[in-house]
Protein backbone atom coordinates (compact mmCIF):
# COMPACT_ATOMS: atom_id res chain seq x y z
CA UNK A 1 0.00 0.00 0.00
CA UNK A 2 1.16 2.80 -0.73
CA UNK A 3 2.61 6.84 0.21
CA UNK A 4 2.74 10.56 -0.88
CA UNK A 5 4.73 10.72 -3.61
CA UNK A 6 8.24 12.55 -2.98
CA UNK A 7 8.22 16.63 -4.47
CA UNK A 8 11.51 16.02 -6.24
CA UNK A 9 11.66 15.74 -10.01
CA UNK A 10 9.54 12.37 -11.17
CA UNK A 11 11.29 10.65 -13.56
CA UNK A 12 9.56 9.92 -16.59
CA UNK A 13 7.22 7.24 -17.32
CA UNK A 14 8.60 4.57 -19.81
CA UNK A 15 7.00 1.82 -21.46
CA UNK A 16 7.44 -1.84 -22.54
CA UNK A 17 5.54 -4.06 -24.38
CA UNK A 18 4.70 -7.66 -23.04
CA UNK A 19 2.58 -10.17 -24.51
CA UNK A 20 -0.06 -9.46 -21.74
CA UNK A 21 -0.12 -6.05 -21.79
CA UNK A 22 2.09 -2.65 -21.54
CA UNK A 23 4.19 -2.46 -18.01
CA UNK A 24 4.89 0.93 -17.10
CA UNK A 25 8.10 1.86 -15.14
CA UNK A 26 10.63 4.77 -13.78
CA UNK A 27 14.37 4.36 -13.99
CA UNK A 28 17.38 6.39 -12.54
CA UNK A 29 20.45 5.24 -11.34
CA UNK A 30 23.95 3.12 -12.51
CA UNK A 31 25.44 -0.17 -10.36
CA UNK A 32 23.34 -3.32 -10.05
CA UNK A 33 19.54 -3.43 -10.61
CA UNK A 34 16.77 -3.17 -7.87
CA UNK A 35 13.51 -3.39 -8.37
CA UNK A 36 11.06 -1.73 -6.49
CA UNK A 37 7.47 -3.48 -6.47
CA UNK A 38 4.38 -1.16 -4.72
CA UNK A 39 1.81 -2.46 -2.53
CA UNK A 40 -1.84 -2.39 -3.42
CA UNK A 41 -5.24 -0.11 -1.85
CA UNK A 42 -6.95 2.76 -2.97
CA UNK A 43 -5.06 5.28 -5.02
CA UNK A 44 -1.67 3.54 -4.75
CA UNK A 45 1.12 3.47 -7.62
CA UNK A 46 4.51 2.94 -7.27
CA UNK A 47 6.02 6.16 -7.28
CA UNK A 48 3.52 7.17 -4.29
CA UNK A 49 4.75 4.47 -2.70
CA UNK A 50 8.78 4.78 -3.20
CA UNK A 51 9.07 8.59 -4.56
CA UNK A 52 10.53 9.81 -1.29
CA UNK A 53 13.37 6.82 -1.35
CA UNK A 54 13.85 6.77 -5.06
CA UNK A 55 16.87 8.94 -5.34
CA UNK A 56 18.63 7.40 -2.45
CA UNK A 57 18.67 4.39 -3.97
CA UNK A 58 19.53 5.41 -7.11
CA UNK A 59 23.02 6.85 -5.86
CA UNK A 60 24.02 2.81 -5.69
CA UNK A 61 21.88 1.03 -7.90
CA UNK A 62 20.10 1.65 -11.21
CA UNK A 63 17.03 1.52 -9.50
CA UNK A 64 13.53 0.62 -11.37
CA UNK A 65 10.12 1.35 -9.87
CA UNK A 66 7.46 -1.18 -11.49
CA UNK A 67 4.16 -0.33 -11.82
CA UNK A 68 2.06 -3.38 -11.23
CA UNK A 69 -1.15 -4.62 -13.75
CA UNK A 70 -4.34 -2.89 -12.51
CA UNK A 71 -3.42 -0.25 -10.60
CA UNK A 72 -4.16 2.61 -13.51
CA UNK A 73 -0.85 3.04 -14.39
CA UNK A 74 0.32 -0.53 -16.54
CA UNK A 75 -2.04 -1.98 -18.34
CA UNK A 76 -4.44 -4.44 -16.81
CA UNK A 77 -3.15 -8.49 -17.46
CA UNK A 78 -6.87 -9.44 -16.97
CA UNK A 79 -5.40 -12.37 -14.55
CA UNK A 80 -8.42 -13.32 -12.10
CA UNK A 81 -6.93 -12.22 -8.98
CA UNK A 82 -4.13 -9.26 -9.45
CA UNK A 83 -1.18 -11.30 -7.24
CA UNK A 84 -1.29 -13.30 -10.14
CA UNK A 85 -0.70 -10.95 -12.96
CA UNK A 86 1.79 -9.06 -10.63
CA UNK A 87 3.50 -12.60 -10.71
CA UNK A 88 3.44 -12.37 -14.36
CA UNK A 89 4.35 -8.81 -14.81
CA UNK A 90 8.13 -9.57 -12.63
CA UNK A 91 8.90 -12.08 -14.86
CA UNK A 92 7.98 -10.42 -18.06
CA UNK A 93 9.34 -7.14 -16.66
CA UNK A 94 13.02 -8.75 -15.83
CA UNK A 95 13.08 -11.14 -18.82
CA UNK A 96 12.08 -7.57 -21.06
CA UNK A 97 14.77 -6.00 -19.78
CA UNK A 98 17.35 -8.58 -20.04
CA UNK A 99 17.84 -8.45 -16.42
CA UNK A 100 19.06 -11.83 -15.29
CA UNK A 101 19.72 -11.08 -11.25
CA UNK A 102 17.94 -8.67 -9.25
CA UNK A 103 17.95 -7.24 -5.70
CA UNK A 104 14.51 -6.53 -5.15
CA UNK A 105 11.87 -4.54 -2.38
CA UNK A 106 8.57 -5.37 -2.02
CA UNK A 107 5.72 -3.23 -0.18
CA UNK A 108 3.08 -4.90 1.22
CA UNK A 109 1.23 -6.53 -1.61
CA UNK A 110 4.95 -6.15 -3.66
CA UNK A 111 6.66 -8.07 -0.32
CA UNK A 112 4.91 -11.12 -1.03
CA UNK A 113 4.81 -11.00 -4.61
CA UNK A 114 8.69 -10.35 -4.36
CA UNK A 115 9.06 -13.56 -2.13
CA UNK A 116 7.01 -15.84 -4.44
CA UNK A 117 9.38 -14.77 -7.40
CA UNK A 118 12.71 -15.36 -5.26
CA UNK A 119 11.03 -19.22 -4.33
CA UNK A 120 9.95 -19.64 -7.91
CA UNK A 121 13.08 -18.04 -8.91
CA UNK A 122 15.81 -17.96 -6.50
CA UNK A 123 19.06 -17.93 -8.56
CA UNK A 124 17.59 -14.35 -9.84
CA UNK A 125 17.33 -12.55 -6.61
CA UNK A 126 20.44 -11.61 -5.01
CA UNK A 127 19.06 -10.24 -1.69
CA UNK A 128 15.49 -9.60 -0.82
CA UNK A 129 13.90 -6.49 1.22
CA UNK A 130 10.11 -6.74 2.62
CA UNK A 131 8.53 -3.93 4.16
CA UNK A 132 5.26 -6.46 5.67
CA UNK A 133 4.64 -8.52 3.12
CA UNK A 134 6.18 -11.65 4.08
CA UNK A 135 4.55 -14.52 7.00
CA UNK A 136 1.22 -14.65 8.53
CA UNK A 137 -0.35 -13.37 11.85
CA UNK A 138 0.07 -16.07 14.83
CA UNK A 139 -1.08 -13.91 17.87
CA UNK A 140 -3.78 -11.75 16.40
CA UNK A 141 -6.86 -11.75 13.90
CA UNK A 142 -6.97 -12.00 10.66
CA UNK A 143 -8.02 -9.74 8.76
CA UNK A 144 -6.00 -6.84 10.23
CA UNK A 145 -7.83 -4.02 10.94
CA UNK A 146 -6.72 -1.93 7.92
CA UNK A 147 -7.86 -4.51 5.68
CA UNK A 148 -10.88 -4.69 6.82
CA UNK A 149 -11.15 -0.77 6.69
CA UNK A 150 -10.00 -1.42 3.16
CA UNK A 151 -12.88 -3.86 2.34
CA UNK A 152 -15.09 -1.58 4.04
CA UNK A 153 -14.53 1.33 1.30
CA UNK A 154 -14.06 -0.94 -1.97
CA UNK A 155 -17.43 -3.03 -1.14
CA UNK A 156 -19.23 1.22 -0.32
CA UNK A 157 -16.61 3.72 -1.90
CA UNK A 158 -17.11 6.81 0.10
CA UNK A 159 -14.62 9.79 1.26
CA UNK A 160 -15.57 8.65 5.14
CA UNK A 161 -14.18 5.32 4.53
CA UNK A 162 -11.64 6.09 2.17
CA UNK A 163 -10.34 8.54 5.53
CA UNK A 164 -10.76 5.61 7.43
CA UNK A 165 -8.34 3.37 5.86
CA UNK A 166 -5.98 6.21 5.03
CA UNK A 167 -5.88 6.40 8.73
CA UNK A 168 -5.18 2.69 9.90
CA UNK A 169 -2.15 2.71 7.38
CA UNK A 170 0.00 5.44 9.80
CA UNK A 171 1.16 6.43 12.87
CA UNK A 172 1.44 9.78 12.76
CA UNK A 173 -2.05 11.25 11.61
CA UNK A 174 -1.00 13.66 9.81
CA UNK A 175 -0.07 12.20 7.05
CA UNK A 176 -3.49 11.85 6.14
CA UNK A 177 -3.76 15.16 4.65
CA UNK A 178 -6.76 16.82 2.57
CA UNK A 179 -3.80 16.56 -0.57
CA UNK A 180 -3.13 12.97 -0.12
CA UNK A 181 -7.28 12.30 0.26
CA UNK A 182 -8.04 14.17 -3.24
CA UNK A 183 -5.35 12.67 -4.58
CA UNK A 184 -6.62 9.05 -3.76
CA UNK A 185 -10.22 9.76 -4.17
CA UNK A 186 -9.49 10.49 -7.66
CA UNK A 187 -7.87 7.33 -8.30
CA UNK A 188 -9.41 5.05 -6.35
CA UNK A 189 -12.98 5.72 -7.73
CA UNK A 190 -11.65 4.83 -11.10
CA UNK A 191 -13.98 2.36 -12.21
CA UNK A 192 -11.35 -0.48 -13.64
CA UNK A 193 -8.85 0.62 -10.86
CA UNK A 194 -11.97 -0.06 -7.96
CA UNK A 195 -12.73 -3.32 -9.90
CA UNK A 196 -9.11 -4.48 -9.31
CA UNK A 197 -9.69 -3.53 -5.86
CA UNK A 198 -12.42 -5.42 -5.25
CA UNK A 199 -10.74 -8.47 -7.31
CA UNK A 200 -8.74 -8.15 -3.80
CA UNK A 201 -10.04 -6.81 -1.03
CA UNK A 202 -13.78 -7.19 -1.18
CA UNK A 203 -15.58 -8.63 1.29
CA UNK A 204 -17.06 -12.11 -0.69
CA UNK A 205 -12.92 -11.66 -1.87
CA UNK A 206 -11.73 -12.10 1.38
CA UNK A 207 -14.12 -14.94 2.18
CA UNK A 208 -12.70 -16.87 -0.79
CA UNK A 209 -9.14 -16.15 0.57
CA UNK A 210 -10.25 -17.37 4.29
CA UNK A 211 -11.87 -20.40 2.36
CA UNK A 212 -8.73 -21.10 0.41
CA UNK A 213 -6.20 -20.51 3.60
CA UNK A 214 -8.42 -23.26 5.25
CA UNK A 215 -8.45 -26.24 2.20
CA UNK A 216 -5.97 -29.03 3.15
CA UNK A 217 -4.94 -28.95 -0.58
CA UNK A 218 -3.22 -25.44 -0.36
CA UNK A 219 0.26 -25.01 0.86
CA UNK A 220 0.50 -21.62 2.19
CA UNK A 221 3.55 -19.55 1.35
CA UNK A 222 4.46 -18.87 5.05
CA UNK A 223 4.96 -22.87 5.06
CA UNK A 224 7.91 -23.00 2.10
CA UNK A 225 9.88 -20.15 3.71
CA UNK A 226 12.58 -22.60 5.10
CA UNK A 227 13.26 -23.22 1.30
CA UNK A 228 14.32 -20.09 0.79
CA UNK A 229 18.29 -19.43 1.08
CA UNK A 230 18.33 -15.77 -0.97
CA UNK A 231 19.26 -13.65 2.05
CA UNK A 232 16.51 -11.52 3.11
CA UNK A 233 15.30 -8.54 4.96
CA UNK A 234 12.20 -7.86 6.93
CA UNK A 235 11.19 -4.71 7.94
CA UNK A 236 8.25 -3.58 9.97
CA UNK A 237 6.43 -1.08 11.75
CA UNK A 238 5.92 -1.77 15.27
CA UNK A 239 2.43 -0.17 15.17
CA UNK A 240 1.23 -1.21 12.03
CA UNK A 241 -2.50 -2.21 12.05
CA UNK A 242 -2.75 -3.94 8.31
CA UNK A 243 -0.45 -5.89 8.88
CA UNK A 244 -0.05 -6.41 12.53
CA UNK A 245 4.06 -7.10 13.21
CA UNK A 246 3.54 -10.63 14.64
CA UNK A 247 3.61 -11.61 11.15
CA UNK A 248 6.99 -11.77 11.08
CA UNK A 249 7.61 -14.20 13.78
CA UNK A 250 7.24 -17.48 11.62
CA UNK A 251 9.81 -15.71 9.06
CA UNK A 252 12.53 -14.60 11.74
CA UNK A 253 12.45 -18.47 12.81
CA UNK A 254 12.26 -20.06 9.53
CA UNK A 255 14.18 -18.00 6.80
CA UNK A 256 17.82 -19.64 6.56
CA UNK A 257 19.38 -16.42 5.78
CA UNK A 258 17.08 -13.45 7.46
CA UNK A 259 16.96 -10.92 9.76
CA UNK A 260 14.30 -8.72 11.14
CA UNK A 261 14.03 -4.59 11.81
CA UNK A 262 10.77 -3.59 13.26
CA UNK A 263 10.94 0.25 13.69
CA UNK A 264 9.17 1.91 16.35
CA UNK A 265 6.50 4.49 16.25
CA UNK A 266 5.33 3.84 12.61
CA UNK A 267 2.56 2.01 10.53
CA UNK A 268 2.36 0.36 7.85
CA UNK A 269 4.10 2.78 5.91
CA UNK A 270 7.84 2.49 7.05
CA UNK A 271 9.08 3.70 4.43
CA UNK A 272 7.79 7.28 4.93
CA UNK A 273 7.02 7.53 8.80
CA UNK A 274 10.64 5.95 9.33
CA UNK A 275 12.42 7.08 5.84
CA UNK A 276 16.08 7.69 6.59
CA UNK A 277 16.08 5.25 9.39
CA UNK A 278 14.99 2.55 7.17
CA UNK A 279 16.97 3.73 4.32
CA UNK A 280 19.93 3.37 5.96
CA UNK A 281 18.80 -0.05 7.21
CA UNK A 282 18.37 -1.14 3.35
CA UNK A 283 21.46 0.49 2.38
CA UNK A 284 23.54 -1.02 5.17
CA UNK A 285 21.81 -4.86 3.75
CA UNK A 286 21.68 -4.72 0.45
CA UNK A 287 25.85 -3.24 0.00
CA UNK A 288 26.65 -5.89 2.64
Amino acid sequence: MSTPADTRTVPELRELPTEHGVLRYREAGDGPPLLLLHGSGPGVTGWRNFGGNFATFAEHYRTLVLELPGFGVSDDFGAVHPMMSAQQAVTAFLDGLGLDRVRIIGNSMGGFVATDFALASPDRVERLVTIGGIGTPVLTPQPGEGIIRLSEFVDNPTREALVAWLRSMVFDQSLVTEELIEQRWEQATDPATLENSRRMYSSAALARMAAAARSVDTTPNWAKLGGLAVPTLVTWGRDDRVSPVDMALLPMRTLRNGEVHIFPNCGHWVMIEQKQAWEATVLAFLRR
